[in-house]
């Protein structure tokens, strides 16, 4: 999935060490160019954060994972970035997974998956 948009805050690096070694992450907040802007909080784990060295006020296209876990009977979901694009001509743009944005962040499939097709 790809979001589009204005890099609007950059929060602080966090950074820790567990039983599988040292771990980086860092959080930013992007804001979408759509009628109605969004504000979506993506996070860039390790080395990539170097890589992308992303600062605030950049026009982005920023490739994403999405992934929930459950923990203590509540839901967390992780917008994970993969990868970042500097591309001048996507500022401005909504973000949507098939290229149509209604407004609310909502994501269109076409055609609409029936119940024999769902992957899970």
């Amino acid at each position: 999935m790809e979001i589009f948009g204005k890099i609007v805050q950059l929060l602080p690096e966090k950074s820790g060490t567990t039983a599988n070694g040292e771990w980086r992450k860092r959080e930013y907040v992007l804001e979408t160019g759509a009628q109605y802007p969004k504000k979506i909080c993506f996070m860039v784990w390790g080395d990539k954060i170097d890589q992308f060295s992303i600062q605030q006020g950049e026009n982005l296209k920023v490739s994403i994972d999405l992934e929930s876990r459950e923990y203590n009977d509540r839901w967390y979901t992780d917008v994970k970035a993969w990868k970042v694009s500097r591309d001048e001509s996507s500022a401005g743009v909504s973000y949507s997974a098939t290229g149509q944005d209604d407004g609310y962040g909502s994501f269109e499939s076409s055609p609409p998956l029936t119940n024999d097709e769902i992957p899970f």
